[in-house]
């Protein structure tokens, strides 16, 4: 991942984590819960878009490299990868 990806990343998941100390609060303070719920959806879908911008980075370079190469077994294992960690995420 090149510095500019991490970077993003890394801000975007520190706002992440400020959102998430937010909806603590909500609960502390026993806000009304369709409320809590949308905070919780905001900050899901701000964690999907860190998500896919890593796994751009990871395309964009690690992937790219592999499919470049003269490994095979290298290429295949790189795409299985990627597949496998979607399979994982639609059970979540």
């Amino acid at each position: 991942m090149d510095e500019k990806a991490r970077a993003d990343a890394i801000h975007r998941l520190k706002s992440v984590a400020g959102h998430i100390n937010g909806i603590v609060k909500m609960l502390e303070d026993d806000r009304y819960c369709i409320d809590v719920i949308r905070q919780i959806q905001a900050a899901q879908t701000a964690l999907s878009r860190v998500s896919e911008g890593v796994l751009d980075a990871h395309l964009r370079t690690c992937v790219t490299t592999a499919i470049r190469g003269d490994d095979v077994a290298e290429r295949e294992r790189m795409l299985a990868e990627v597949v496998e960690v979607y399979r994982h995420t639609d059970k979540l």
